[in-house]
């Protein structure tokens, strides 16, 4: 099993920042291509960014393009998720996602493993 533990959510102002941070542990050696989703109350969740198991390869929705941007130390196995000129309609859970294998896709299904979330606010 691997275990997923998120942090550096909040509450911030529409034009600011957060960095959010996932932490594997248990086997993570299984984690390969990692992700974050987000979902906001009464929608879907919704695929956010992805990094692939190097940190070689990444890819990012079109409405956080230049504006977010991910990446991992694997010696630390650490996730990170820099997050830029937020908005409100940002506003969400974000989770934390690893797949099994080395690179993945956006839809949910292609991930093992989930973290709990961490709830992002961004007041206008």
């Amino acid at each position: 099993q691997v275990q997923l533990v998120e942090s550096g959510g909040g509450l911030v102002q529409a034009g600011g920042s957060l960095r959010l941070s996932c932490a594997a542990s248990g086997r993570s050696s299984s984690v390969n291509a990692m992700a974050w989703f987000r979902q906001a109350p009464g929608k879907e969740r919704d695929f956010v960014a992805l990094i692939s198991a190097t940190g070689g390869g990444t890819r990012y929705a079109d409405s956080v393009q230049g504006r977010f941007t991910l990446s991992r130390d694997n010696a630390k196995n650490m996730v990170y998720l820099q997050m830029n000129s937020l908005k409100p309609e940002e506003t969400a859970v974000y989770y934390c996602a690893a797949a099994a294998t080395r690179w993945a896709t956006i839809f949910t299904l292609d991930y093992n493993y989930w973290g709990q979330g961490t709830q992002v606010t961004v007041s206008s």
